[in-house]
């Protein structure tokens, strides 16, 4: 009897032990979603966000934190593998729906990593990091979505290096954003229903009824309106059903990115647009996550993450949420796409009951990339000197460990390639203008004349108003300098230098606007 006691005492100390080191995690990645619009993270904001502000008042708010790019795929890369995107092939821009897989072969991505470490792993959502369709006829680049390419897929195919091959157990979700093609559900390597039909997806709601896509291939029945909601469903179910081991959860919203797509219960419940609607649709799903957790009595011991991919995207419509009081950057300068904070500062809200102490709120300068490092020393795990190239653990700052923050730089990147380097309060930018969608624009008139560097104080100038560049070209030639240095060692970690996928290019030449015709 006393020998059964014991094995029962060991067995359940085992299973506490295991359940404390091996946190399940939840990553929740939303699309497009901006500081502002979550009000724990902007008090002006307008947007009912109780989800999220439950999350952040029961663990930890990082108000420094950023996207390692300010749109999706090379952000997503970067969760991925700790690695910048700008060290890939991937200079500039984004991928498609049927563009080829991005994430290199053999590499290490964070599920690999924790599917060694015995967790099962899942992503239910918005891939956007390339997959390799079955093609046909003589296409040899789906890169780009001609109306002959998307033609001359066979979509009856499996498809190949999704993410089922980067170490994902499971996946459904949907190829790239919903203004890509094909429309259609994905379930581990196969369409769920073949793309047979045409369309395209439009705005919901009176007056709104611009499509934001592209018009293509989709199943019959898709609408996508359905698709936070099916995601959701999906994440649920799993987390319900998960018996026993530890989980690592990977779920890329499609929200609040165009097609701002609310479904119907939720048009006009921000009484602000639709945009505000699409972001409480948002918030609603996060929040059944955490009740997921919490009604299988897992919370105590899930790690949960919420963040966005980049910055709010300009097609929110900014000036009118603005006359009603909402700026969905908050006090930064730009949105989606640009080099300024407004495109790349994001929210990030880490809970876990377990370890990390609820209300707590830390300024430590944090980027996406930090994920894979900060899970291996939750874990323990030493990684191999050729993976995560630029990732640190921010776990210090989550057990409320004291001392020198671990990442002392971060570099920046926007849509069209241009860079920055943030170092304390110092923000140098080597483009004239924002780099991506806000003015001045590159190549805009706007932009000629400018300097062809910014330089930015942050703990005075939020808003990057101040171009310091000028008066403080020490400090331009110091921060350059320690920016091409990390370029070129190929990592931003300590370690043998490496090699970038292509040559990178720190200082990209602008588009010059078109000279004025000569008069006659």
């Amino acid at each position: 009897m006393n020998r059964l006691l014991a094995l029962l005492c060991l067995s359940f100390f085992s299973a506490a032990v295991t359940a404390a080191d091996k946190p399940n995690i939840i990553f929740i990645l939303c699309d497009d979603l901006g500081t502002g619009d979550v009000k724990c993270l902007n008090p002006e904001g307008k947007i009912a966000t109780p989800h999220m502000d439950k999350l952040a008042k029961e663990g930890m708010n990082f108000t420094d934190a950023h996207s390692g790019s300010s749109v999706c795929t090379p952000t997503r890369y970067g969760i991925m593998t700790g690695r910048y995107a700008w060290r890939s092939k991937l200079q500039s821009g984004v991928l498609g729906g049927l563009s080829p897989r991005l994430i290199e072969q053999g590499r290490m991505t964070v599920a690999s990593m924790l599917k060694e470490q015995g967790y099962s792993t899942h992503c239910v959502g918005k891939w956007h990091l390339g997959m390799d369709w079955q093609k046909t006829g003589d296409v040899s680049d789906l890169s780009i979505e001609t109306e002959a390419q998307v033609k001359n897929v066979d979509y009856t195919k499996p498809i190949a290096n999704g993410p089922t091959s980067v170490g994902f157990d499971t996946y459904f979700g949907i190829s790239a954003s919903l203004d890509m093609v094909p429309y259609c559900f994905i379930e581990n390597d196969r369409v769920a229903a073949n793309p047979t039909e045409t369309m395209k997806l439009v705005m919901n709601g009176s007056g709104d009824k611009m499509s934001f896509t592209r018009e293509g291939p989709g199943s019959p029945g898709f609408r996508g309106e359905d698709v936070l909601p099916t995601l959701t469903q999906r994440a649920v179910k799993l987390i319900q059903e998960k018996k026993s081991g530890p989980f690592f959860l990977y779920m890329p919203l499609n929200s609040p990115h165009t097609p701002i797509l609310p479904s119907e219960k939720w048009v006009g419940k921000s009484g602000l647009s639709l945009y505000a609607d699409f972001v409480m649709e948002t918030d609603d799903a996060i929040g059944q996550i955490m009740r997921a957790t919490e009604e299988a009595g897992i919370a105590n011991d899930t790690l949960i993450i919420v963040t966005s991919d980049n910055g709010c995207s300009p097609q929110a419509n900014f000036p009118a949420l603005i006359a009603k009081g909402h700026n969905p950057s908050y006090n930064m300068r730009g949105h989606k796409a640009d080099i300024f904070d407004g495109g790349h500062r994001v929210p990030f809200i880490v809970r876990w009951p377990a370890k990390v102490k609820g209300g707590q709120t830390t300024s430590q300068l944090t980027c996406l990339t930090d994920f894979t490092a900060t899970v291996a020393d939750i874990l323990n795990v030493k990684l191999p000197d050729n993976a995560a190239e630029d990732s640190f653990s921010f776990l210090p700052a989550l057990l409320g460990e004291s001392g020198k923050p671990v990442r002392q730089s971060v570099i920046h990147h926007s849509i069209n390639g241009s860079f920055a380097l943030r170092e304390g309060a110092w923000k140098l930018e080597l483009c004239a203008g924002s780099g991506g969608w806000s003015d001045p624009k590159p190549g805009s008139p706007g932009e000629q004349g400018l300097p062809d560097t910014q330089l930015y104080n942050l703990e005075n100038d939020i808003s990057e108003k101040i171009n310091l560049q000028s008066e403080k070209p020490d400090i331009v030639a110091k921060m350059t300098t320690q920016l091409e240095k990390i370029v070129t060692d190929g990592r931003s970690t300590k370690g043998v230098p490496l090699q970038n996928a292509v040559e990178v290019v720190i200082r990209k030449k602008s588009p010059t606007a078109k000279p004025k015709k000569k008069a006659k």
